[in-house]
């Protein structure tokens, strides 16, 4: 039988997460890289490195002979929903990064769309398909842990001043803070383990850049289960407790292996990234803090997840795999983010609406 033809692929942006997505798309056996769209040279540039046509707007890559099958979007987070109607109007699947979009309004909108259009569809949320992320999710899932209580969680680490520099400036405004940016990822996750979140407080931290784009937050949350959590997340502070630095995820990040979760179960209690389980010894009737804990570590296996995001895009192209963050995920995860922005506006307390359809 023969082999399946390669799906044909553009990268839309070559900033800082365009090149990955790129490089992971000419290095795949089931995807060809055949164009990459960017405004600066920087696009010119990875498209020769990668052997791709290069084109400055989707409006000219979309009449040439390079159209793709699909693209995958990585421009400013303003102008993911635009880019992404442009695209699928023209019949081309998109892996949208996230956020998803930047407001509600618009999101809902690009929902519609997207359905309308008849397009496959995939949310960037690829720490969904990290290694360590897939065992959290298989511990979760087994009850193992027993019913799970709470989670607390931290993403801490320090932006240089140059991440805000032109042509990243946006990075300075009201979409280009720590929650959109950064957060947005963690709420997909906390989704992704224990169901829609409901509620959520948060307390800001002092800005000391002096941008419009907020620097961290203080947070308590509340799921639909009953699960509650805390999570400090900020971007100006040296910390190594955040994905990046305790996975290994990001090659431009130092590994530290500091932890970033801790979940909290009737059971069992499980701190990633080192995925040390603990648990009393004997009967769950015999529980007791004058027992010693017993330690156990969960192996985790290998594995790149941009890459293993790409193979999956792939396969729900080819109809043998249903997208495992749906356009309605993406939204339901900026719909918290924004009510953490708004919670931060006057450190409150903010009730959430769960997303219509949410998987």
């Amino acid at each position: 039988m023969a082999a399946p033809t390669k799906v044909k692929f553009a990268v839309i942006g070559a900033g800082l997460i365009g090149p990955r997505h790129a490089r992971a798309v000419a290095k795949s056996d089931d995807a060809q890289l055949v164009a990459v769209v960017d405004v600066t040279s920087t696009g010119q540039r990875l498209a020769d490195e990668l052997g791709a046509a290069y084109y400055k707007s989707v409006a000219e890559m979309l009449q040439s002979s390079d159209k793709p099958d699909a693209a995958i979007i990585c421009t400013p987070n303003n102008t993911h929903v635009p880019v992404a109607k442009e695209l699928s109007s023209a019949g081309v699947h998109v892996l949208v990064e996230k956020p998803f979009s930047t407001d509600i309004p618009s999101g809902k909108e690009l929902v519609e769309h997207l359905a309308r259009s008849g397009v496959k569809a995939l949310v960037g949320h690829h720490r969904r398909f990290n290694p360590y992320m897939v065992a959290v999710k298989d511990i979760v899932s087994s009850g193992s842990l027993g019913d799970i209580i709470a989670i607390n969680g931290m993403w801490t680490t320090y932006k240089p001043l140059d991440y805000f520099d032109p042509p990243a400036e946006w990075r300075r405004g009201g979409t280009g803070g720590v929650i959109l940016i950064n957060m947005v990822h963690e709420v997909d996750l906390l989704h992704h383990l224990f169901g829609p979140i409901t509620r959520v407080h948060a307390e800001k931290t002092i800005s000391r850049r002096g941008f419009e784009a907020e620097e961290g937050a203080a947070l308590t949350i509340r799921f639909q289960s009953g699960v509650v959590g805390t999570f400090l997340v900020s971007d100006n502070v040296p910390s190594a407790h955040n994905f990046e630095s305790g996975t290994g995820e990001n090659p431009l990040i130092p590994r530290a292996g500091q932890d970033f979760y801790r979940i909290f179960g009737t059971e069992a209690s499980l701190s990633v990234p080192d995925m040390t389980k603990m648990s009393y010894p004997g009967v769950p009737t015999q529980k007791s803090w004058h027992s010693e804990l017993i330690q156990q570590r969960i192996l985790v296996s290998d594995g790149i997840p941009f890459e293993l995001q790409l193979a999956h895009f792939v396969k729900v192209i080819r109809g043998e795999e249903s997208s495992k963050c749906t356009p309605r995920e993406g939204l339901a995860a900026l719909v918290v983010c924004q009510a953490i922005k708004d919670a931060l506006n006057g450190n409150r307390t903010v009730d959430i609406e769960v997303v219509d359809s949410y998987c």
